[in-house]
């Protein structure tokens, strides 16, 4: 996968470029120091992941990452852990906290792989749906995926990801259209880009929701809504 890196410190950048060098998985084509340069570059080149700071001298990362490519997936680089939630919000595949370690920084790379060969080799699409399941058409075959065994769904840029207790199908559809379709009594939207099965939620707190091993933000327009369904 062909990355970039923006962030204003120098051993940030240097940092990164050591993570990235013993990653198999990635080729750095550019590192910058600011925003603008990192625009221009992209104008002109096809990337597929950007490691992007957030506080920046002049510019700010969550601002820029709302106006770049949908198909390129970003992975928020920075020491400043309140911020997590917000990276959510733009679509976001990782938030890694500084200092960070290769063990922590290849989990997230290999996220972005999976992301993106989903979406090149599992596009499915959707057929119809009743009370109980919802059809969706994959690999020349219908799928029938019962409501009780979709675990979440996961907006992904144009597309939505069902994740299943036994596999994962990636639709062209918009999270709030797919939504709509699925009962209301069942499926919590959480945050811009997760929608949840209440019945399979482990616990949760004020920013978070915990499955199994899962940990899903929870948006921040979302919370209030959320707490209130589950302690009234």
């Amino acid at each position: 996968m062909k990355c970039i890196i923006v962030d204003d410190e120098p051993l940030a950048r240097e940092g990164l470029r050591h993570l990235i060098m013993k990653n198999g998985n990635l080729e750095l084509l550019n590192s910058f120091n600011s925003v603008a340069p990192a625009e221009a570059f992209l104008q002109e080149n096809d990337v597929d992941v950007i490691f992007l700071d957030i506080e920046m001298p002049d510019d700010s990362g969550l601002e820029f990452a709302k106006n770049i490519n949908k198909k390129i997936l970003l992975i928020f680089t920075t020491a400043y852990p309140q911020y997590a939630i917000d990276s959510y919000e733009v679509e976001a595949l990782d938030y890694l906290l500084k200092p960070i370690n290769q063990t922590r920084f290849d989990k997230a790379v290999e996220k972005a792989a999976i992301q993106m060969k989903l979406l090149q080799t599992h596009k499915s699409t959707f057929e119809t749906s009743n009370e109980i399941f919802i059809i969706i058409k994959a690999e020349r075959k219908y799928h029938r995926i019962l409501f009780k065994d979709i675990i979440y769904l996961e907006g992904l840029k144009d597309y939505v990801v069902i994740h299943t207790k036994k596999d994962k199908f990636v639709t062209a559809m918009n999270i709030k259209t797919l939504h709509i379709k699925l009962p209301a009594e069942v499926f919590l939207r959480v945050s811009k880009s997760y929608v949840v099965n209440m019945n399979v939620i482990d616990s949760f707190d004020r920013t978070t929701i915990f499955i199994d091993d899962l940990e899903i933000p929870i948006g921040r327009t979302y919370q209030n809504e959320i707490h209130k369904h589950f302690l009234g």
